[in-house]
């Protein structure tokens, strides 16, 4: 299965919206590839060059060296569709149908934040970084970025230095490393924490690769902090990108007139990214506070949920958090209708509204 589970991403210029679109239509990825011609073409988005690259079957040969490739280095995959694939990155509508890791952490951790920043961090830039990495370490986080030059770089040095899980998100297969100086850095990361790709072997890291990278990062957290940047580059795109997902994104504020600091200046002033000053600003925004006595929330008796409620609760259940978008494409119901029942259940006290909407059961 996954075999075919590869091969799909790698029919020219389906991607992954396309993908799982072909995946729902013939029950797997593996009846992709058995099915007619003439019904192929009956799927909305299918167009005969695309419809002829599936009969081609060209892609399966390829698939069946990366399947070499994963067993040769222990490489972890995860479907779209599998339990253990990260669900931060299920909720979101681009997702990749695959994933590649290498690596010893859990990618479902309890609390996952990205960094993001210009490749030519000043030492502003690097003392943020440093400070809001140390000060976030009690709180047990994932931290994730590019392991790009820069602020990603800095982000990933301080995740380890402070014993913070790290993990840098490729945008080139795991067969190498890029930047090359980074690839020590990218070995002590797998003791305690990993790499992350969508990318087969043999992907050089092209320009065009970048942004589609971003979207993993991204979505993979449940924030996004902007340390510094220009008002052109990555993590701008990163921003925006979050911003799309309903992620919670922070910036740290810069001299006006600053070129490394423009970018976050504009994600403040255009409400992109909430002013963060310290580490303690992110912590209260998030919740994510120590030793912070809460309220129990009575949870009320007695009261029976109805079909549509228990629906919706079972759905929750499926994974440790789901975004809105999920429960309505799960439930068939409306907008409107879940989050009725949303609004509901949280003021019962059965589930909590976490941040960048995501909601689980308590």
């Amino acid at each position: 299965m996954l075999l075919y589970q590869i091969a799909i991403t790698l029919i020219p210029g389906i991607g992954d919206i396309n993908a799982k679109k072909l995946i729902s239509y013939c029950g797997s990825a593996r009846s992709v590839f058995e099915e007619k011609k003439q019904n192929l073409m009956k799927i909305p988005g299918m167009g005969l060059s695309t419809v002829n690259s599936i009969l081609n079957q060209q892609v399966l040969k390829r698939a069946e060296e990366e399947l070499l490739f994963i067993d040769r280095n222990n490489v972890k995959t995860f479907y779209f569709l599998d339990s253990d694939y990260p669900v931060r990155l299920k909720n979101c509508i681009d997702s990749p149908v695959m994933l590649y890791f290498k690596g010893n952490i859990n990618l479902n951790s309890s609390r996952v934040m990205s960094i993001v920043g210009t490749r030519r961090a000043t030492e502003y830039g690097q003392d943020m970084c440093n400070s809001f990495v140390r000060d976030l370490a009690e709180d047990g986080l994932l931290i994730t970025s590019g392991l790009a030059y820069g602020i990603d770089t800095l982000a990933h040095k301080a995740s380890l230095k402070y014993g913070l899980p790290t993990v840098g998100i490729l945008a080139h297969g795991l067969d190498r490393i890029y930047p090359y100086a980074n690839r020590t850095l990218a070995e002590s990361m797998l003791d305690n924490g990993g790499l992350l790709t969508d990318f087969i072997s043999n992907t050089n890291p092209d320009r065009e690769n970048f942004p589609k990278r971003n979207r993993i990062i991204a979505g993979l957290a449940d924030a996004l902090l902007v340390v510094e940047s220009a008002s052109r580059g990555g993590a701008l795109i990163t921003a925006n990108i979050a911003n799309s997902y309903n992620r919670d994104v922070f910036a740290i504020p810069g001299k006006i007139g600053d070129t490394y600091s423009a970018g976050c200046n504009y994600l403040i002033r255009t409400n992109k990214a909430a002013l963060v000053q310290s580490a303690e600003d992110i912590k209260y925004l998030m919740g994510w506070e120590q030793n912070k006595v809460k309220s129990p929330r009575q949870v009320k008796l007695f009261r029976e949920l109805s079909d549509e409620e228990r629906l919706v609760m079972d759905i929750l259940k499926e994974n440790e958090t789901s975004s809105i978008d999920f429960v309505v494409l799960k439930s068939k119901l409306s907008n409107s209708k879940i989050a009725a029942i949303l609004l509901a259940l949280e003021f019962d006290g059965l589930i909590k509204n976490l941040p960048g909407k995501l909601f689980k059961v308590l």
